[in-house]
């Protein structure tokens, strides 16, 4: 298996602009788009309050706010296996994709019902985070599935586009409830929390009504051979296990939103009502490049926009370090953000697609995105505590070592193509 096919597809594409762009990755792309913009609305509403709600409200210490951040993101990361396995063996992705999708949905209602128990909190989320662990990997083999391969990373961009889309309406959704409310107490907490269920649910609608299963040939004739001695089979694969280390270190670095913009916060002393704006300025910048970055990246590699991501990310580090204050520096900060995101996310399972076999695809990307979810649990865990314990400086400047390190190590990982196409 080589990286080098996938790291810089050869030839040119006839595909340019954004029209032409939209129009070739088809609208199965699209309609997955809309689903995960109506999700994300529902779910950036709520993620956007969550270090507001934990922190300020409730009163968890940056450790135990780590711990919640981690479970948010990292605690259900298996079950990313499961939903995978599951899709490839009963070939049905976007059943397990609306599974998902319907359990997130019902937790927002959780939420409502958990009040201020901490315990029942972290159980929620626990449940909210299975929905998307079940729905990730079989939502993002249908991209994969629905268009050429030297056109992955421009349906990624778009689909993440998309994404981002809701991403950035999130945020000022819930700070137009809060601001209807006229408090963050819990009641209006609770507003909000009810408000986030009636998108989602919209957002499984339109998945049951617009979204298509794909189903690749080759695909269709090794269903039946699906078991988990071929699953286990792809670890054997030198390819596949450099870019799960890849994957791996690119959670490590990541500390996740809610400490980014607390650390910001208090340096600006801002309202904490406009808390959810720091969400907003990340995600318009996501949905700016998302797009123009997926087609980047076909052009001039993968690898490339991706090793570029974590330039962005260091840069966030750093301005969180400095002395410097004020809006330039925040707004730098979070341009950097968006920034990240827009040449990590989609690239990397645009650069992961054509590694995979077509049978065992979902069960392959879910492992991938189990391995960042994990590791991206242990770093918002070292996170809390380091700052708990040594301060958010030291935290801040450990971070930034990190990622310097798995830059250099993400280089050597994965090689840049050869004019020979040499294997990796």
């Amino acid at each position: 298996m080589y990286l080098s096919i996938i790291d810089r597809p050869r030839g040119n594409h006839p595909h340019r602009g954004m029209r032409g762009t939209v129009a070739a990755v088809g609208a199965n792309v699209l309609a997955l788009g809309v689903v995960s913009l109506l999700t994300d609305v529902s779910a950036e509403m709520v993620t956007a309050v969550l270090p507001l709600y934990f922190v300020l409200t409730l009163h968890l210490s940056p450790a135990a706010y780590g711990l919640m951040d981690g479970l948010y993101t990292g605690a259900t990361a298996l079950l990313r296996l499961v939903g995978g396995y599951a899709a490839d063996r009963l070939h049905r992705r976007k059943a397990v994709a609306g599974i998902g999708y319907g359990i997130s949905a019902a937790a927002k209602l959780g939420l409502l019902a958990a009040g201020s128990s901490v315990p029942a909190l972290g159980a929620v989320i626990v449940a909210d985070r299975a929905g998307k662990g079940l729905r990730t990997a079989p939502r993002d083999a249908l991209i994969t599935l629905s268009v050429p391969e030297p056109l992955l990373g421009r349906a990624f961009g778009i689909h993440r586009a998309m994404d981002s889309m809701g991403a950035f309406a999130g945020p000022l959704a819930a700070l137009g409830v809060l601001a209807a409310v006229g408090t963050t107490t819990q009641a209006a907490f609770g507003a909000l929390f009810l408000t986030s269920f009636c998108v989602a649910a919209t957002g499984l609608l339109a998945l049951a009504l617009l979204a298509r299963d794909r189903h690749d040939g080759r695909c269709a004739a090794a269903s039946a051979a699906v078991d988990l001695r071929r699953a286990g089979a792809l670890l054997r694969s030198a390819a596949v296990r450099r870019l799960l280390y890849a994957a791996g270190l690119l959670g490590l670095i990541t500390i996740g939103d809610g400490f980014v913009y607390l650390l910001l916060m208090r340096r600006q002393s801002m309202p904490t009502g406009w808390f959810p704006l720091m969400a907003v300025g990340t995600n318009l910048v996501y949905l700016l490049l998302a797009a123009p970055l997926g087609a980047v990246a076909d052009r001039y590699g993968r690898r490339t926009v991706l090793l570029a991501g974590y330039g962005a990310l260091l840069a966030v580090y750093l301005l969180l370090c400095s002395p410097l204050s004020g809006a330039v520096p925040t707004m730098a900060a979070l341009g950097c953000y968006g920034a990240f995101y827009a040449a990590t996310d989609g690239v990397l399972m645009a650069l992961a697609g054509p590694l995979l076999p077509p049978g065992l695809r979902t069960t392959a990307l879910a492992c991938v995105q189990t391995v960042q979810a994990l590791a991206y649990f242990a770093s918002s865990l070292a996170f809390g505590f380091v700052w708990s314990g040594w301060g958010s400086a030291v935290a801040t400047g450990a971070a930034a070592g990190g990622v310097v390190l798995a830059t250099a190590a993400t280089a050597v990982l994965l090689p840049v193509r050869t004019d020979h196409g040499a294997d990796v």
